[in-house]
């Protein structure tokens, strides 16, 4: 088994050339194009997707591999997934040549090498950089090609960084210098996710509110906010694909994501100073001055200034960069359990909320976006471990408000805010339960 740890871009294709010239500046150590054909297989029910795996073959020089992929995980556009790779003789899976450790019960399921079939494939071309980073040696691949699945199909013009020795960070390093060349887009979604979305009848990709944060039992404080800003560069990232694919909605949403990375680093302030942060802060700002300006999507999504910003979030998260900024007490505060951290913070919103809109504002409610805005991001982030029924109804008296504010519907404003100061409390050790 080895580990994969690569970080994945979007390339314009108007961009292509002058990044083919930068990467030639950096080594001499070049592959020239090859062409790699892969074949991803899936059964009927999908089983391999259902487990998070990915099995592929992929033919080049008349070589074949068969490659499975299993659950890991992925920070931004950097994926760190376990892979099994397969010398094989033709193009043809022979899963039990894969270990036991490959399968979720320690065994190959029985009837799985007959029902996975073809499901859709990449056909490209890959031109290769060896180039030595740090302590580190990375390759680099511009992928030129397509992805289809029957009579769909959508281009591929990608960069890839892939460890081969060394320290993950090297790679991001690298990464920061090459964005500054714009035209380079951090994406989460892999060959495989769009063959599968393709083959599935490339529906319509629908844009998604801001969930409750959901963490897994028992979290620390630290774990819940390494999620939290997780949860915001996804939601960033995805509402960029929707608006860079023509959905000029998902512009809003692209900036309520990155309020929420704010939200996240206010709400967990009171242990992470803003010297932390502070860097990112100002990458944040830069990225949201463009877009409250009339900014298209491809000027947008492809600028230095987001692809910076998403990239040092990424190296943040992975690295903790926020770790050699805590003293003790904090290092303390955050190993501690985040079930209580967020019993007492949403207490503290609830009363926040309630003391700002006990009576009417009259003329004044705008001036109070700010604040609804990020006490409901702090709730989203803070109700995980309650019933998601009641943590949304309660949530939607105040997202109710804070949208005839910003609509100007003054009966609805009233309406709303009688409504939402009313509200018991869901949650535990608030005072009233």
């Amino acid at each position: 088994m080895a580990q994969e740890i690569e970080l994945k871009f979007y390339v314009h294709p108007d961009s292509v050339e002058t990044l083919r010239n930068h990467l030639h500046s950096l080594t001499d150590d070049r592959v020239a194009p090859t062409q790699l054909l892969n074949i991803y297989y899936e059964t009927a029910d999908n089983w391999l997707r259902r487990h998070d795996m990915g099995l592929r073959i992929r033919g080049f020089d008349g070589q074949y591999e068969m490659t499975m992929k299993i659950a890991g995980r992925v920070v931004g556009g950097l994926h760190q997934r376990p892979e099994y790779n397969i010398a094989l003789d033709k193009p043809e899976l022979d899963l039990a040549r894969f270990p036991q450790e490959v399968w979720p019960d320690g065994v190959l399921p029985e009837d799985l090498q007959t029902q996975a079939q073809p499901l859709f494939s990449t056909d490209f071309y890959r031109e290769k950089w060896l180039v030595n980073a740090g302590e580190s040696r990375i390759e680099i691949g511009l992928d030129l090609g397509d992805v289809k699945a029957g009579e769909l199909a959508e281009p591929i013009c990608e960069l890839e960084l892939e460890l081969l020795s060394g320290d993950p960070a090297d790679i991001l390093k690298l990464a920061r210098q090459l964005v500054t060349l714009s035209g380079l887009r951090q994406g989460s979604l892999s060959k495989a996710a769009r063959g599968y979305h393709l083959a599935q009848g490339n529906a319509e990709r629908h844009r998604r509110p801001t969930p409750i944060l959901n963490v897994q039992a028992k979290a620390t404080t630290e774990q819940a906010f390494t999620a939290a800003l997780e949860l915001g560069l996804s939601q960033w990232q995805y509402h960029e694909e929707l608006w860079v694919r023509g959905d000029n909605r998902a512009k809003a949403d692209v900036q309520s994501a990155i309020t929420l990375i704010r939200h996240t680093l206010m709400l967990f302030g009171g242990i992470v100073p803003r010297k932390a942060s502070a860097r990112l802060r100002d990458l944040l700002t830069q990225a949201e001055a463009t877009l409250t300006s009339d900014v298209s999507a491809a000027t947008a999504a492809w600028s230095a200034e987001a692809a910076t910003a998403k990239l040092l979030l990424t190296e943040w998260l992975v690295s903790q960069g926020w770790r050699t900024f805590l003293d003790d007490k904090a290092r303390a505060k955050f190993a501690d359990s985040f079930k209580r951290f967020a019993d007492t913070h949403l207490s503290r919103c609830a009363a926040e909320l309630k003391s700002t809109f006990a009576h009417p504002l009259g003329d004044s409610y705008r001036d109070q976006l700010p604040r609804l805005a990020r006490e409901i991001d702090s709730v989203l982030l803070l109700a995980g471990y309650y019933d998601a029924v009641q943590a949304n109804a309660w949530l939607e008296n105040w997202q109710g408000l804070l949208h005839a504010i910003e609509t100007r519907q003054r009966i609805e404003i009233e309406h709303f805010r009688n409504e939402a100061i009313c509200q018991q409390p869901f949650w535990l050790h608030s005072g009233q339960r």
